[in-house]
């Protein structure tokens, strides 16, 4: 009697790796560079084809784009090109990046920098018990509680969904700079109780708030993404505003004693045809 046969090994099926985040998106910051030689190596239907390719890739209404994209033109010598992106997928995110890479002229755009991250909704940003009882410390007029804790439980919920999935705003001025929590021995961050923490971050909030509707601020979260903790995204009405809010809120403790910050960046958002036109590509 012939033995019985082993049932053919069916291989069960693995999950798919988890690159999407229970809530917010992935976000990237890519600086170039233009090579100039690079660029003078390319024939005339070289460029030509290469522009066609990046004014179709980085078109943020075209069938490739993320759910946000923007393309802004550098001020002064460490980049030219700044490349804004965010998706709640990172590979599309990458199938940009590798696009401009692989494109025509993709040798003619060298990384000069680039800033990994993610959306989030801070710790410090106090749910509506928590302002309340912030009210309540501040001295805050037992009529007025209640009103300002009303008003602020349904401002929270938009804020919250802009923190995770911003929308870009109208302004022409777009600065971006990385910044950590240091951890001197005399002023570390991080051995601060989460209670003193929180009032100096709403110090900070407060010194933010004077520049509502001149400057839009996008915190997004980076640790264990890349070499800093936190990417800054301003965006300003006009150039002034940006000088005006980064000096201003340098005085807050949180800023003054605990914070160090990374190269800025500071650019002008256009069309990334009008941005291949000025580069003189």
């Amino acid at each position: 009697m012939s033995s019985p046969q082993r049932p053919p090994h069916v291989p069960q099926s693995l999950p798919e790796p988890t690159i999407r985040m229970a809530e917010g998106w992935h976000c990237l910051h890519m600086f170039y560079k233009i090579d100039q030689f690079a660029l003078s190596d390319l024939t005339h239907d070289e460029r030509e084809w290469g522009k066609g390719e990046l004014i179709d890739w980085l078109n943020p209404a075209g069938s490739h784009a993320t759910e946000r994209m923007q393309v802004s033109i550098v001020s002064g010598g460490k980049a030219d090109l700044a490349v804004l992106l965010m998706d709640p997928d990172p590979l599309k995110i990458d199938g940009i990046v590798q696009a401009i890479r692989s494109s025509a002229i993709g040798t003619a755009f060298q990384v000069h920098d680039s800033f990994v991250s993610i959306t989030e909704v801070s710790e410090y940003v106090p749910t509506v018990e928590q302002f309340t009882e912030r009210l309540r410390r501040e001295g805050t007029a037992a009529d007025a509680i209640e009103a300002k804790v009303n008003a602020y439980a349904q401002r929270l919920p938009m804020m919250n969904q802009q923190r995770l999935y911003p929308d870009l705003p109208p302004f022409p001025v777009a600065c971006f700079y990385p910044m950590n929590k240091i951890r001197d021995p005399h002023a570390n961050w991080y051995t601060l109780p989460f209670s003193r923490r929180s009032e100096l971050m709403a110090e900070h909030a407060t010194s933010g708030i004077k520049f509502a509707g001149r400057v839009s601020q996008l915190i997004t979260a980076s640790t264990g993404f890349d070499d800093w903790e936190w990417g800054v995204t301003l965006w300003g009405r006009a150039p002034e505003h940006i000088k005006e809010i980064v000096y201003t809120m340098r005085f807050d403790q949180a800023s003054a004693r605990y914070a160090e910050f990374g190269p800025f960046y500071i650019s002008y958002v256009a069309e990334i045809a009008e941005a291949l036109r000025h580069l003189r590509v």
